[in-house]
């Protein structure tokens, strides 16, 4: 059985356009689908999409993008096309003396284009790390959930990864930041079979809560930490 596929959902004013943004960051094919408009992944890349939201822009957010470079050049040239596709410069307090450099995508969501030499990113793929607001116990649900193993569990930071490498996708551990506006950007989790009920039960079996009730189309739930995610089968489409 194929695992279930992760897909980072992004709210925004404008769909399209930021798919078109990050579209010509990652050189990836835009599709529309019933929930927005998609940048698909790989078995080793996880996919982005972007739907019709009118949250407001809240900080800290829930998580970021970390892109790669595979040659020094590198770097410079993505933060390059970037800044001419409509992104800025963003102040999070990092340090001179970081290597890496922080933007804000044409919406305000921040990424990161980290520097050449890196060898935690090493081999995982431009799109290199998801990184997100969350627990240990959050770490070991989603390795649990998408048959991801640990690739970091130190401090109580944690990474996954698919087996098959690429993207990958981490919890910076405690203390969690205090929210008190909608979080924008979440996780769809797209099931590879029909058999919504069975995998809502594995869900809450590994550690989930439930947040809707019956019906059809995309459950709500939330992970250990209360983070929201939607449950999508291919029946829902």
């Amino acid at each position: 059985m194929l695992s279930p596929r992760l897909t980072v959902t992004f709210d925004a004013h404008e769909p399209a356009r930021l798919a078109q943004f990050w579209a010509g960051m990652l050189g990836r094919d835009i599709v529309e689908d019933a929930y927005g408009v998609s940048l698909p992944g790989t078995d080793t890349q996880v996919g982005l999409r972007f739907a019709a939201g009118s949250a407001a822009q809240a900080r800290p957010d829930h998580l970021h993008l970390h892109l790669t470079s595979a040659e020094p050049v590198d770097q410079q040239r993505t933060v390059a096309t970037a800044l001419g596709l409509g992104a800025a410069h963003l102040d999070v307090g990092q340090r001179p003396e970081e290597g890496h450099i922080v933007l804000a995508d044409p919406e305000g969501n921040p990424f990161c284009v980290i520097e050449h030499g890196n060898a935690y990113l090493a081999g995982c793929g431009l799109l290199g790390e998801i990184t997100c607001d969350g627990t240990r116990k959050v770490g070991l649900f989603w390795s649990a959930v998408l048959g991801w193993p640990l690739v970091w569990d130190q401090d109580e930071e944690t990474a996954i990864q698919s087996p098959y490498g690429g993207t990958k996708v981490a919890w910076g551990g405690p203390p969690l930041a205090v929210r008190t506006e909608p979080v924008r950007q979440r996780f769809d989790l797209t099931t590879t079979g029909g058999d919504r009920p069975a995998e809502v039960d594995r869900l809450v079996a590994l550690g989930a809560t439930r947040l809707t009730a019956g019906g059809t189309g995309p459950v709500l739930l939330a992970d250990p930490d209360g983070t929201e995610f939607r449950l999508v089968t291919p029946e829902d489409r």
